[in-house]
């Protein structure tokens, strides 16, 4: 039963990553019909990001009240209703008002099943959730593109994938009842010494304690190494074609390319890593990614000839691709199961501030420099990362495996 009902979470994500692409896919032809400005598909963007935000923060007490299987196919109906409303807007204030919906429904969602998992399965599986996450977020823009490919028919596009929202919500809606005793059974045979953690970690003092789980020590420390990872992930997805053209006059097609590699380095690592898991421990993994990652942002800012720069978006992308994961999964390790489900939800919230707020603040400062600067504070950003992950592992038990 635990096998099959992992196979529904990853649906779950697959559908999580599908919104996630949408809009950029079909802005050109959206704005031309709305009669819109390029930049006011970052207004949209903003309010989705703005209301994940808020949706992470408080997910921990939503879902401690209701539990996890509920508020998954809760914010799932919001999110095919906001595609459904994205579909039928009539003008653009529209978009910005179902966009409250479409953010609400990802934090909560994202927040509870990334716990779950890292609560109730192995490490492989949460890097294998990541993967199909990433899978979601590559098949929008396909969906999208059958659509409006020749005919501009974005709102069928969004109708479609709100079409797969909704087979995910009668999914959800016929498994509710499985949630509690998959969880059940799993907390009668978890033993995180088989889990990709380290033998003989004891959970966190504070665990059994009043403690809130923002004082618990080492939470912000977390939080900061979440925010610089999206950082990292965003502002190279974002900004890696413009430095290609800009700084190594690379074609605008061919950068797209080296750029898309990028993507592939972490979706493809993270299915890897899945395997890895079994021998590996999470810290190690988080530790050698983000060494690796660091390696690849210094091939970027060093004056090399653009070969290299297409090795550097490589390593990182395969560097960044056991982190993520891994520091999910081992937040109940480090802060304890009581709590993890806040912090889970603070993490969260961290991680969408690096990936909504740094890339646009990147390109304002390179507007008024060079897009140059791009891989310097990709280097900085890495290694911040890199130190707080350092700190916060000083901060908990040492084992022969943390390497």
């Amino acid at each position: 039963m635990a096998t099959f009902f992992i196979l529904i979470i990853y649906l779950a994500f697959i559908s999580l990553g599908l919104p996630d692409s949408l809009l950029g896919a079909a802005w050109p032809v959206m704005r031309l019909e709305l009669g819109a400005s390029i930049g006011t598909a970052g207004v949209i963007s903003m309010a989705i990001a703005g209301c994940t935000i808020v949706s992470s923060l408080v997910s921990g007490g939503i879902i401690r009240r209701y539990g996890v299987g509920k508020i998954t196919l809760a914010s799932c109906v919001l999110t095919a209703g906001a595609l459904l409303g994205f579909a039928w807007s009539p003008s653009l204030i529209w978009l910005i008002v179902f966009a409250i919906p479409l953010g609400l429904g990802a934090g909560t969602v994202d927040a509870g099943l990334n716990n779950y998992v890292a609560v109730h399965y192995k490490a492989h599986h949460m890097s294998w959730l990541h993967c199909f996450w990433g899978v979601g977020a590559t098949l929008g823009p396909v969906i999208m593109a059958s659509y409006i490919s020749g005919q501009a028919l974005w709102r069928q596009g969004y109708l479609a994938v709100a079409a797969i929202q909704g087979l995910l919500v009668l999914v959800l809606l016929v498994s509710l009842p499985l949630w509690d005793k998959v969880a059940a059974r799993s907390r009668g045979n978890h033993n995180h010494s088989e889990d990709g953690h380290e033998p003989g970690e004891q959970a966190p003092e504070s665990e059994s304690g009043t403690t809130k789980p923002w004082r618990i020590k080492g939470v912000k420390i977390s939080m900061i190494t979440f925010l610089f990872y999206c950082s990292v992930e965003a502002g190279v997805g974002l900004w890696g074609s413009s430095f290609l053209v800009g700084m190594k006059n690379l074609p605008a097609s061919t950068a797209a390319e080296w750029v898309s590699l990028f993507f592939v380095g972490i979706t493809v690592g993270r299915m890897i890593t899945g395997f890895i898991t079994f021998k590996v421990s999470n810290r190690a993994l988080i530790r050698y990614g983000q060494l690796t990652a660091l390696g690849g942002t210094v091939l970027l800012a060093l004056p090399l000839p653009s070969g290299f720069s297409l090795a550097g978006f490589m390593i990182i992308g395969l560097g960044l691709a056991p982190i993520f994961p891994c520091m999910l999964h081992e937040t109940p390790v480090r802060f304890g199961k009581k709590h993890s489900q806040s912090i889970m939800g603070y993490q969260m919230a961290a991680a969408y501030t690096g990936s909504t707020f740094v890339p646009p603040l990147l390109g304002a400062l390179a507007s008024y420099s060079t897009i140059g600067i791009l891989p310097f504070f990709i280097v900085v950003f890495a290694a911040i990362m890199l130190i707080c992950t350092e700190k916060l592992n000083r901060y908990l038990i040492k084992s022969p495996r943390a390497i």
